[in-house]
């Protein structure tokens, strides 16, 4: 359930360093007080999280609850998730680098409850996980009922076979679309409406692949099997039809490189879609 990236060294020490139990108990201790704030939804905050084992039970028991339907109900999608998080022994970090990088990255996101409850880029990434999972077990039916599900919940599509790395940000996840073999390494950012999709009707490898450390700003479309490098940003409504080397921004329809950035910045932490050159009034 990663993306087959090369071992790397850390991008930010509290991504790669917190501990599952940490961010449970964290997770736990703002449920409680959550259960004082807001009396009227203390129910669904106590089943959530207070009356679950541990986090991949509490995670399995959200997304049943915001995917389970009329063709597959919550309890069936609660054992699948379940079976999912517990068949994959890195599901648990996976999902709090997941969580680790809501917090570093957005500033509207002041404990981890609010993503884990309400934040539709998480769920959808999380329950991706789930179809992909299924998807490589041969139960394609399942993995893209799945999809559908995340689709229609959360307007965000993804392709149970595409390989997305941790650490990684859907930032409001509406209209994202991510193809069948897009492959994500670690510690990516992905704004609202980016498509990483085909140019054509070819088959087989045929999305892009994106390097670790990567900004795609809103609205970014990065169209075939093409490499956007480590580090990059590639900047709001930016058509990219060609590789993009690392450490640069590219704007522009078709994309072109506007500036250069340093090895240093990681553009996909500080979430600065600014162009660094020509950005106009």
């Amino acid at each position: 359930m990663t993306a087959t990236t090369a071992i790397q060294s850390p991008l930010r020490a509290t991504s790669r360093g917190t501990a599952e139990a940490d961010v449970w108990a964290a997770l736990r201790a703002e449920a409680e007080a959550a259960l004082i704030e807001e009396p009227l939804y203390a129910g669904i905050v106590q089943a959530t999280v207070l009356d679950q084992r541990g986090l991949p039970q509490a995670l399995a028991y959200r997304l049943a609850h915001r995917l389970g339907d009329g063709d597959l109900a919550r309890l069936s999608m609660r054992d699948l998730c379940l079976a999912a998080f517990e068949a994959d022994p890195d599901a648990g970090a996976h999902a709090v680098r997941d969580l680790v990088a809501i917090r570093e990255r957005d500033p509207t996101c002041r404990r981890y409850l609010d993503p884990f409850l309400f934040y539709k880029g998480f769920a959808a990434l999380e329950a991706y996980r789930v179809a992909h999972w299924l998807w490589h077990q041969g139960r394609a039916t399942l993995a893209l009922h799945v999809q559908s599900r995340i689709s229609e919940v959360f307007g965000c599509d993804i392709h149970p076979a595409a390989r997305i790395g941790s650490g990684v940000f859907i930032d409001h996840a509406t209209g994202v679309v991510i193809g069948e073999t897009t492959i994500i390494a670690d510690d990516v950012s992905i704004l609202q409406s980016v498509t990483l999709g085909g140019n054509g009707k070819e088959s087989g490898d045929r999305h892009p692949k994106i390097a670790r450390g990567v900004l795609l700003s809103v609205g970014a479309k990065v169209l075939g099997n093409i490499r956007v490098g480590e580090g990059a940003k590639v900047a709001a409504a930016a058509v990219v039809l060609h590789d993009v080397p690392p450490h640069t921004t590219v704007a522009g329809v078709p994309a072109r490189v506007v500036s250069r950035l340093a090895p240093e910045e990681q553009p996909a932490l500080t979430m600065d879609q600014s162009f660094g050159f020509g950005d106009g009034i």
